[in-house]
């Protein structure tokens, strides 16, 4: 399985990237995971309706260019389905029953993710009801997949 983690905006924290680095590594025994950064807008604090959705819009061209053609794409949203685990476990595991190899999970800027995202997006999924700074969203993501693969492998992982 080939996994690419689209998100918006630079990682800079040290502590972010080496939980990021130790995931990676982990899960390199089960698929192939590329991270790909893209710019994020910059965004004053107070922005009109219409001015959002236009960072939203620039940012989301800049996702959907690096989204591979074939890859079933699942968007991080808070208004995305939850899922246990296990569910998500079972979902990856059905992905790549049914000959889904290439996954794009796609993690927004500040403001979210633009309609045209969440249009060529399979599914989207919510990690919580809760907000989290999207940078921290990555790492959490990784060990989410991590875990799922465990699961799947029926391999222990802590509970």
């Amino acid at each position: 399985m080939h996994i690419h983690i689209i998100s918006v905006g630079k990682l800079k924290e040290k502590y972010l990237m080496q939980g990021i680095d130790e995931y990676k590594k982990r899960l390199s025994s089960y698929a192939k995971v590329d991270i790909i950064e893209v710019p994020d807008e910059k965004a004053p604090e107070h922005l009109s309706e219409q001015e959002m959705e236009q960072i939203k819009q620039r940012e989301g061209e800049r996702i959907l260019a690096k989204i591979p053609n074939d890859a079933y794409v699942i968007a991080l949203a808070i208004e995305g389905k939850m899922k246990s685990s296990e569910q998500f476990a079972a979902s990856l595991d059905k992905l790549a029953t049914y000959g889904k190899s290439k996954i794009a999970f796609i993690i927004g800027g500040s403001l979210g993710l633009s309609k045209q995202v969440m249009q060529r997006a399979d599914e989207a999924l919510s990690f919580s009801k809760m907000t989290f700074p999207h940078q921290l969203m990555r790492l959490i993501l990784l060990e989410q997949i991590y875990r799922a693969f465990r699961i799947n492998r029926g391999e222990p992982y802590h509970k």
